[in-house]
């Protein structure tokens, strides 16, 4: 994979690999089933129509889940959240959580942050990376989500 673009094998080995985490990202920021499989399947698409060049494995993962996060915020443009009525039933989408729930309604900014965090495994440093933007700013985020997590969770609000 090191300096050329994806042959067959390699895009076959990308899908097999990295289509579950894909989909967990878009299913996180659509909580909708319909959407997060259409939104996996454009990510895929634009990476078979794409000639770029990935240095290493963890370039062509980094690059799917920026893929993936741009593809959910076009697919969202002008929404700022999701209803809750859109939410999954528990159970309905795999392992979920109450926290999860909660993670869905943060601004996208923070979303991603804890998600990318907390559910994939990445640090700080990696997730500005992805999303192109300084290791300060991730910290930053990291913290205020957490910080409306408890404020969402315990029902406290700004003005307690």
């Amino acid at each position: 994979m090191k300096g050329q673009g994806l042959s067959a094998d390699s895009f076959s080995l990308a899908f097999d690999r990295y289509t579950d985490m894909v989909y967990r990202i878009a299913l996180h920021s659509t909580s909708n089933l319909e959407d997060a499989e259409d939104i996996t399947q454009e990510v895929f698409l634009r990476l078979l129509d794409s000639s770029k060049r990935f240095e290493s494995e963890e370039h062509l993962k980094a690059w799917l889940i920026r893929v993936a996060i741009n593809t959910c915020h076009s697919h969202f443009r002008g929404r700022r959240e999701i209803p809750v009525e859109q939410l999954p039933e528990q159970g309905e989408a795999g392992p979920e959580t109450p926290v999860l729930d909660e993670v869905r309604l943060l601004p996208e900014k923070y979303r991603n942050a804890i998600y990318l965090h907390y559910y994939e495994g990445y640090t700080a440093k990696e997730i500005a990376g992805i999303l192109h933007t300084r290791q300060n700013t991730v910290l930053s985020w990291l913290k205020r989500g957490r910080e409306l997590l408890r404020r969402q969770m315990t029902g406290g609000f700004e003005d307690e």
